[in-house]
């Protein structure tokens, strides 16, 4: 990220140097040219990806992600509204025919399994308690416990960010020259 995509803004003033504090406080994530920021813009806020767990676990009314994730009423209604708005979650009417709001996922935010399947997988690694991971994956077709992977689309190897290059689209012929890689090896 250049710092062209960023505004600095200044904060309180030290009391031992009495300079002020700069920070920086970058653009709307929607308006930066990277697909992880415009993804943040959507999923970032940190109850999102609580409701989406929710939703894949089979959830879809506001009174079930409320009692399993505790967020606030409020700030959960914000959330929805804006998951609808950016066409993660299609509001409709509750398929018995009740007055009952239901919150179904769409393609869009079915695209985002891998997603949180990875924030599981990372907290199943690195942050389980003695217990072990809280909830294990099983897949329905052939009824094994799984843990999924990243695989090359091409050639389907596990993906290793050692192994990978990320190419810009307005200057891939830079990039592969000096191949820019997404960790330093």
């Amino acid at each position: 990220m250049t710092v062209s995509n960023c505004n600095y803004g200044y904060g309180d003033t030290d009391r031992r140097s009495g300079e002020r504090r700069k920070f920086m406080r970058f653009r709307s994530n929607r308006a930066m040219d990277c697909s992880v920021a415009r993804t943040l813009s959507v999923v970032g806020e940190r109850w999102t990806m609580l409701i989406l767990r929710e939703a894949f676990l089979g959830r879809r009314h506001f009174d079930e992600f409320q009692a399993n994730t505790g967020v606030a009423r409020n700030i959960l209604a914000t959330r929805l509204r804006a998951l609808v708005r950016d066409g993660v979650f299609e509001r409709t009417t509750a398929a018995d025919g009740g007055a009952r709001v239901e919150y179904k996922l769409t393609r869009k935010g079915l695209d985002l399994y891998p997603v949180l399947v990875a924030l599981m997988r990372f907290g199943d690694r690195w942050l389980a308690d003695k217990n072990g991971p809280p909830l294990t994956l099983v897949h329905r077709a052939c009824g094994a416990k799984t843990t999924p992977t990243t695989v090359c689309s091409h050639c389907g190897a596990p993906l290793n960010p050692r192994e990978m290059t990320a190419v810009p689209r307005r200057s891939s012929k830079r990039a592969r020259r000096s191949g820019l890689s997404i960790v330093s090896r």
